[in-house]
């Protein structure tokens, strides 16, 4: 009974249920269309107008920012422009008597280069030229060559006008032997710039004429060099060797480069040797440094203590000196000493300062000129403590990393030694290369002008002889030259960290003496006072 009243309840909601569902399912389709509708106005009306407008201010945006950075690429070049040092090309104008009597020179230079001036000597000279640059510019040089028409041809290859061409003795003797405006040496730090320039622009692949015509325009304010390299490039386009028209341009280059650049154009290795000769001569310039770096600072430090005792004896003592003949203090012992000394170096400082001048001006132009006067002097410096290790660990550097790349470069041993013996000042080591030479030419060992010598330390020249038995002896001389190159450095630290105490030691204890001599009197003054 409960069963049939259960089943009869739930068929009532049932009905019920469906009866609310058909009611309300139109006011549901209603509202959804409804719901849509808004929707649909929604998406027309207003979100695909934004998404318009987004898209419209963005590109806007994009064109604004280009437009901005035009603006500033603008300002930029703008402010460049102005700030750049913009030289316009000079016209250069002559008058018509000027050209006039160049047509004629040029004229007189044409017949003679038909007769005399082709004519080419046995001997390098030195031509004054004038010629127009091809700007229009009429100027004036100097070059060596062996002929007029040499050097006309060569100036007519390289854009130039040619008015005249003119050699003597005395302009032989002025631009080419000499000192003022002669050939000169170049200094380390040129020749590793050279050298590297060279090197990169062979690897480039331009010619070697091209290259040195390109390190021509990068020579500025330097005539003696300009003129040196204008003849390389002459000598070069009649056929010379690189090596011959190194070696014509006289002390300019070293012995050593030329040798090895000679010895690369019989093995085709030029662009490696002068890498190699580049670093050759930058750790040679790092180890000259380190000396003149080790010598430097002890000099700053002596002069400024001399300065400084100078100053109190000749300024600060004789203040004192006043005082104590005011008082008739008596006066004895080492403040008598320093105020004679004061005394005699204010009367007398002139002579003295002329003196000392006199002595530095002998000795160094002695070291210079006199074999014997420097040998003895480098003998002396050479058997004081520690400034000789300076010295030796130097010499042998050098020594061994030049042998090292002469022997790596195939050059013949006895053409080392002459190179060897002209890159060191030191009379000593000369001695023991010219040995050297004199050995190979008897047939002997090269370690024998080595052994027991007091210059050469034992380790040397076990090294040296390891080389020789061991057939590896351009090997073994770089290991040399690392050995005593470290060594080099190391010392030259610890004298340059040694002397700064030992200065400044030397300085407190003698201008506290000279002071404590001036004050002592003064106590005896105070005594009396009392």
């Amino acid at each position: 009974m409960d069963n049939v009243v259960n089943n009869a309840s739930n068929a009532n909601n049932a009905k019920n249920k469906s009866i609310v569902n058909i009611l309300i399912w139109p006011f549901y389709t209603i509202a959804n269309i409804l719901m849509f509708a808004v929707k649909g106005f929604k998406a027309c009306f207003y979100d695909l107008w934004l998404i318009v407008f987004n898209s419209a201010s963005y590109k806007l945006d994009k064109i604004y920012q280009s437009s901005k950075d035009d603006n500033v690429l603008d300002s930029s070049d703008e402010m460049y422009e102005k700030t750049k040092n913009a030289r316009k090309p000079k016209v250069y104008k002559y008058s018509a008597k000027t050209m006039a009597k160049l047509e004629q020179e040029k004229a007189l230079l044409l017949e003679d280069l038909q007769k005399a001036g082709a004519t080419r000597s046995k001997e390098a000279h030195m031509y004054y030229f004038k010629v127009k640059e091809p700007n229009g510019r009429i100027t004036n040089g100097t070059m060596s060559g062996f002929s007029k028409l040499d050097i006309n041809s060569f100036l007519l290859n390289e854009g130039y006008e040619v008015y005249s061409i003119k050699t003597s003795p005395f302009i032989d003797f002025v631009y080419q032997k000499s000192a003022l405006f002669g050939t000169k040496k170049m200094n380390t730090k040129d020749l590793i710039f050279w050298l590297t320039q060279l090197s990169t622009y062979i690897k480039a692949g331009l010619t070697l004429n091209d290259a040195i015509k390109i390190l021509n325009t990068q020579i500025k304010g330097n005539p003696t060099r300009l003129r040196a390299f204008q003849s390389i490039s002459y000598e070069l386009s009649l056929g010379e060797s690189f090596s011959t028209a190194l070696e014509k341009q006289g002390d300019m280059f070293p012995a050593l480069l030329i040798n090895m650049i000679k010895a690369a154009e019989a093995s085709g290795t030029l662009v490696e040797t002068l890498d190699d000769m580049a670093d050759y001569y930058t750790e040679i310039n790092s180890t000259k440094k380190e000396m003149i770096s080790a010598m430097t600072y002890p000099a700053i430090i002596t002069i400024f203590a001399f300065g400084v005792i100078v100053f109190i004896l000749v300024y600060v003592v004789p203040q004192f000196t006043d005082i104590y003949a005011n008082y008739g203090a008596e006066i004895s012992g080492f403040t008598r000493f320093i105020i004679n000394a004061s005394d005699f170096l204010k009367n007398n400082i002139l002579y003295i300062l002329v003196v000392f001048l006199i002595i530095i001006v002998g000795i160094s132009l002695a070291y210079k000129y006199l074999k014997l006067f420097r040998t003895y002097f480098q003998i002396f410096l050479m058997h004081i403590p520690i400034v000789k290790n300076v010295i030796i660990y130097k010499e042998l550097t050098i020594f061994a990393k030049t042998f090292a790349s002469l022997l790596k470069n195939n050059v013949f041993i006895t053409e080392s030694m002459g190179i060897l013996s002209k890159i060191t000042n030191n009379e000593i080591y000369k001695a023991v290369l010219y040995r050297t030479i004199n050995n190979i030419i008897k047939g002997e060992k090269i370690s024998e002008a080595f052994k027991d010598h007091w210059a050469i330390p034992d380790v040397a020249y076990f090294m040296i002889v390891t080389g020789e038995e061991t057939g590896r002896l351009a090997d073994m001389m770089q290991k040399v030259s690392e050995y005593y190159q470290e060594l080099h450095r190391n010392i030259v630290n610890n004298l340059k960290a040694f002397i700064e105490p030992i200065m400044i030691t030397f300085l407190a204890v003698v201008v506290g003496s000279i002071i404590i001599a001036v004050i002592i009197p003064m106590f005896n003054i105070y005594s009396m006072i009392e």
